[in-house]
């Protein structure tokens, strides 16, 4: 693709059609561009190697675990040396540089590292150091301010509790041990109210603070295949300590082989953490960078998936994200192997008894993919909907200031829908709230390097700014056209061209995408003009006349103009075309001119009818309508020209194939019908008919506006999942992804821009024009 030229070449951005680092070569941007490729290179080596932190807390209950053999010697003594080794300056053992509000997550740990070095006889300076930071940060035992991990009212008094049977003197107030002793005792007797089944598995999973109490019959049944339970080393240790379970001691043993002298607080994860980094890569718009690691992590997944792989479907997050992914990407997963999703499984899950909202949330964008005949995920969908609105209202989950950013997203998740998300506006907004530090909490904190990685937010905002920089110069480009073509003289039409080149700048951002931006602003703009020209602007002679040229094609003189108006209209449309069919020699090595030239023939001969209905009185059926309207909408023209310029190569054959025909065909109707719901009211005002007001008529009044508006909402709503599932399925297509990708990136726009009212009469989209296009990021700023 090198050699393809822009529609304009500056000699300033020319050179990034390849790389968008290309462009930073010389001068001052010579080590921008070195830092650029720098950060890609280690973000690829991500791929290859997951790192989790260090969990002191999983590692004291694994070093309690005592020798089969011999149960007065440790079994993994290496965890013993590692706590020995491992205490913090403060006295504490925790991740370093850890969260003020997540001192109780310090003290659990630190308390169960005492334990282990206790229950073996060993390090009583390190003992007494660690006392000494309980003893210091006592009363965050009882603030409630503090972030609690999961578990911590039955664990720490359960560990209070082993303490005494070691004959080890805590320095706690009585009157706070009392307290906490109580509250456990009423968590372990409480009921779990409908959700008994969750409930069963929290307490299997806090089986560490519950130890002698605890129904280890009931806990083994969570146990996993590869002998864990729950993938937590610390539930897995206090399991064998408590009844010697050998597939226990197994997995223990294979997490040491793997991580050495101490373990993670949750294994495996690398399902979960692969697909993390290629969801952030995709949602931070970098993605393009890594195909080829992303597309081993998908091969990977997905053939997990076939075999039914554990450690995806043990876990609702990694199930939900798991789909989510390979359904966007083309994979075949079927709703057959969701069942898990149907009725109240997450509600009766271990995440829906600890209301685990970034579980919910990963479902929740899941069920955004439903296909037309899925009413079985449709309904989940709005149960999930409803438990994370329920956790926003929730006083004290809004309060959290260590789940901001998760209560930010499932906020935008609910109030923008990915279907109604332009991809840039949606890009930048996760770059501004990207957590660097994304440490996550179960029964102690813990970072994945795949998770909140600083180097993911850097290459981000590089990237954002480079495309940024040459759209800005695309959008002087295209104002400088508008003049040059006298465009600005109609005075009836609407001047939007920063709004069009906007929509295209929105969905189609990748530098080596120019022509196909170009060709997606300046056919937007010209189908703003025509369709003024034939709703106001022009008179039926004017209309018949530009068709005839059109048609014709090559016009000898001013003669065949009968208006000023339409010799304009006319060469802007001759002129761009031709440009189109010049560029597609580059891409296609063929001359689309004819196509592009019956496109925009189709859509002037639907207009004119439409303005002869109007002109006449005409009334027609709503299937007359449509079959006119869904051509009459526009896109034709902005949409199936580009697709000559996102790579790959369209025959003839493959460009008139009805496939291809029929994404264009469900895409026009549905924003067709977006457009006639949002403007039906003042279109009716105006006198004016669409398939709102058509609907009604031809109801003879049976069909109320409330029940006609509602029935179109389920249209637009049954159409789009319809696209949807043209786009992403792959089985039995012909058209490339790629291609098939701008239909549905025209829907986001439709969508977004009629989410309130009439998109071009919106004020908010005048800031959302100038955050894309003018404004860059600062990565000192975030």
């Amino acid at each position: 693709m090198s050699c393809i030229r822009p529609w304009f070449c500056p000699s300033s951005i020319s050179a990034t059609l390849t790389d968008p680092a290309s462009k930073l070569v010389t001068g001052e941007f010579k080590t921008t561009s070195l830092n650029f490729h720098g950060t890609k290179e280690r973000i690829k080596k991500m791929f290859d190697k997951i790192e989790l932190s260090v969990s002191s807390y999983d590692t004291a209950w694994v070093a309690m675990v005592p020798s089969p053999d011999c149960p007065e010697t440790p079994c993994f003594p290496e965890c013993t040396k590692w706590i020995l080794e491992n205490q913090l300056g403060d006295g504490s053992w925790s991740l370093p540089h850890g969260n003020p509000l997540l001192v109780k997550d310090a003290l659990s740990s630190t308390l169960a590292c005492i334990l282990a070095l206790k229950r073996w006889g060993i390090g009583e300076e390190q003992i007494n150091k660690g006392l000494r930071f309980i003893e210091l940060n006592s009363a965050s035992v009882t603030d409630n301010e503090q972030h609690k991990p999961i578990g911590f009212d039955i664990i720490f008094p359960g560990m209070i509790e082993y303490a005494k049977d070691l004959d080890l003197n805590l320095p706690l107030k009585p009157t706070d041990i009392n307290s906490m002793l109580h509250r456990r005792a009423l968590e372990l007797t409480s009921g779990g109210g409908k959700n008994l089944e969750g409930r069963r598995a929290y307490l299997a999973y806090v089986s560490e603070g519950i130890g002698k109490l605890q129904d280890w019959e009931m806990a083994m049944k969570y146990q996993r295949k590869n002998g864990s339970l729950f993938n937590s080393p610390s539930t897995t240790a206090a399991a064998f300590i408590h009844i010697q379970d050998a597939e226990c001691l197994h997995y223990i043993r294979s997490l040491l082989q793997k991580f050495g002298n101490a373990v993670p607080t949750i294994y495996p994860l690398d399902i979960y953490a692969r697909l993390s980094m290629v969801d952030a890569l995709e949602r931070l718009g970098i993605d393009r960078h890594f195909r080829k690691e992303r597309k081993f992590v998908l091969d990977e997944t997905y053939r997990f998936w076939l075999q039914g792989e554990e450690e995806i479907f043990s876990d609702n997050a990694t199930c939900a994200l798991a789909f989510r992914i390979l359904r966007l990407n083309g994979y075949d997963v079927s709703l057959d192997t969701l069942n898990q999703f149907s009725e109240d499984h997450f509600s009766n899950s271990l995440g829906g008894y600890l209301k685990d909202s970034g579980a919910a949330l990963e479902l929740y964008r899941a069920l955004q993919l439903s296909y037309p005949d899925e009413s079985l995920l449709e309904k989940q969908n709005s149960r999930t909907s409803y438990f994370l609105k329920q956790g926003l209202s929730n006083v004290s989950l809004c309060g959290d200031r260590l789940r901001k950013n998760i209560i930010g997203e499932v906020h935008d998740a609910l109030n923008f829908p990915d279907h109604a998300n332009l991809q840039r506006l949606a890009i930048r907004g996760r770059i501004k709230h990207y957590a660097t530090d994304d440490t996550r909490i179960l029964k102690t904190s813990y970072r994945c390097s795949t998770i909140g990685n600083q180097d993911f937010l850097k290459l981000a905002v590089e990237d954002f700014n480079i495309c940024q920089s040459i759209q800005r110069e695309e959008l002087k480009h295209i104002e400088r056209w508008v003049v040059e073509r006298r465009l600005d003289k109609l005075k009836f039409a609407r001047q939007k061209e920063a709004y069009c080149y906007f929509s295209a700048a929105a969905t189609l951002f990748a530098p080596e995408l120019s022509d196909a931006r170009m060709s997606w602003a300046k056919n937007s703009v010209l189908a703003t003009v025509v369709d003024d020209f034939f709703d106001v602007g022009g008179s039926e002679e004017e209309l018949v006349n530009l068709i005839e040229l059109i048609e014709r094609w090559d016009v000898n003189g001013s003669a065949d103009f009968c208006s000023e108006k339409v010799e304009i209209i006319y060469s802007a449309i001759h002129s761009t075309i031709s440009e189109i069919g010049e560029k597609s020699f580059g891409w296609q090595g063929r001359d689309v001119k004819s196509h592009v030239i019956k496109i925009w023939l189709d859509l002037l001969k639907s207009m004119l009818t439409e303005a002869q209905w109007s002109s006449n009185k005409s009334v027609p059926t709503l299937d007359e309508y449509m079959t006119t309207a869904h051509v009459s909408s526009a896109l034709g023209p902005i949409v199936l020209p580009a697709l000559y310029f996102v790579g790959p190569k369209l025959s003839e054959e493959v460009a008139g194939h009805p496939e291809l025909l029929n994404l264009y065909k469900v895409t026009s109707t549905c924003g067709r019908l977006l457009n006639d719901w949002r403007s039906f009211k003042r279109e009716s005002e105006e006198g004016k008919l669409n398939a709102i007001s058509l609907y009604m008529i031809h109801s003879g009044g049976a069909s109320t506006e409330e029940e006609t508006i509602e029935h179109f909402k389920g249209l637009i709503d049954s159409q789009r999942r319809q696209l949807l599932q043209l786009v992403l399925q792959e089985k039995d297509s012909i058209i490339p992804r790629p291609c098939k990708d701008l239909f549905w990136n025209m829907i986001k726009l439709l969508h977004t821009f009629y989410m309130k009212d009439d998109g071009f009469t919106s004020n908010e989209m005048r800031n959302v024009v100038k955050a894309i296009i003018n404004e860059p990021i600062s990565l000192d700023e975030l």
